[in-house]
């Protein structure tokens, strides 16, 4: 499969874990935003939205939005393997309804406050964050603490699900970015300690350093 990407991505990196987990290779093809590479015609041609992460599957099937490329890599690749499947994304409706949440909470609320506040700075080039927005990304902060209060994974059980990947993308750059994340105690214990057991952990972390070194250039 071949797989358009930047390592600085989180929704990359989160794509990143959950191939490893379900043990699928990705072919990898980096594609830089910068030099305007997403806006090529080959590539508009596969994905007219023009973002990354794109997953082009062997049979020139096309996907982006990198969560839905998550569950599709579980639905498809781990039907030989249902215990698997069922850890990385539980079939009680429930518990699947957790999951989604945790997702749709990552993509439209943690991560996104976390481009409100710190892209301005990164690509606007202003100096400073803008305060507001600094409580806004906060308040997202304290709303994944709470969840992870008496919790091992974001959404609760015995083992990590691809919404803990998508999530522990998106802290990966909190700190790469220089946020102090010691202050949430939940979250800290969580990033530490799923740090340590997830596929291709290694992967998220050299990738969100390559975003905090471009961070701090600019």
């Amino acid at each position: 499969m071949d797989f358009y990407y930047l390592p600085g991505s989180a929704p990359c990196r989160a794509v990143q874990m959950t191939a490893a987990a379900v043990g699928v290779e990705l072919n990898l093809k980096l594609t830089d935003l910068m030099k305007g590479e997403h806006m090529k015609p080959e590539f508009l041609k596969l994905n007219p939205q023009h973002c990354i992460p794109t997953l082009v599957d062997e049979d020139g099937f096309v996907l982006w939005e990198s969560r839905a490329i998550q569950i599709y890599l579980v639905e498809k690749y781990c039907a030989h393997d249902p215990a698997l499947a069922e850890r990385l994304y539980p079939g009680d409706p429930r518990r699947r309804a957790v999951v989604h949440q945790r997702l749709f909470f990552d993509v439209a609320i943690l991560y996104q406050r976390f481009a409100e506040y710190y892209y301005p700075q990164i690509f606007g080039k202003k100096v400073a964050g803008d305060p507001d927005r600094l409580r806004s990304m906060e308040q997202a902060l304290e709303f994944l603490n709470t969840f992870l209060e008496g919790e091992r994974f974001v959404a609760g059980g015995d083992d990590p699900t691809i919404a803990d990947f998508s999530i522990l993308a998106s802290i990966a750059t909190f700190e790469a970015a220089g946020y102090d994340l010691r202050r949430y105690e939940n979250i800290h214990r969580w990033y530490e300690q799923t740090g340590k057991i997830v596929p291709a952990a290694d992967k998220n972390l050299a990738g969100a350093k390559i975003f905090g070194l471009y961070f701090r250039q600019k």
